[in-house]
């Protein structure tokens, strides 16, 4: 299997990333015609902690990645995938001042 390559980007982009929540409430859960309380059931969660993820308050971890991915049908990399990418964003806009301050080391 080949190594994937990480190219960094120059400057963090400017919008946030969506939420892995958002999808699910603005994409996923009415394009599947169903509210909160059924797809809780389905996901077999309780019914706050989906409405936290759909808030954005929660984190998708991956053993709801695991769920999701099982429930949707695309399987848990790709709710990982945007979990990581929303919290890299915010991670790097929280600490963009103390990490200007961190020299760059390259090996020789």
């Amino acid at each position: 299997m080949a190594k994937e390559k990480e190219y960094p980007v120059a400057e963090t982009p400017k919008m946030a990333p969506v939420h892995p929540g958002e999808v699910l409430r603005e994409d996923v859960l009415p394009a599947l015609g169903l509210n909160v309380i059924e797809a809780a059931k389905g996901l077999r969660v309780s019914r706050q902690t989906l409405h936290r993820i759909l808030a954005g308050k929660m984190a998708v971890s991956p053993e709801m990645a695991v769920r999701l991915g099982k429930f949707c049908g695309n399987g848990p990399g790709l709710w990982l995938r945007l979990q990581a990418a929303y919290d890299l964003w915010h991670a790097e806009k929280r600490l963009r001042g103390e990490v200007r301050r961190i020299p760059t080391r390259r090996a020789a």
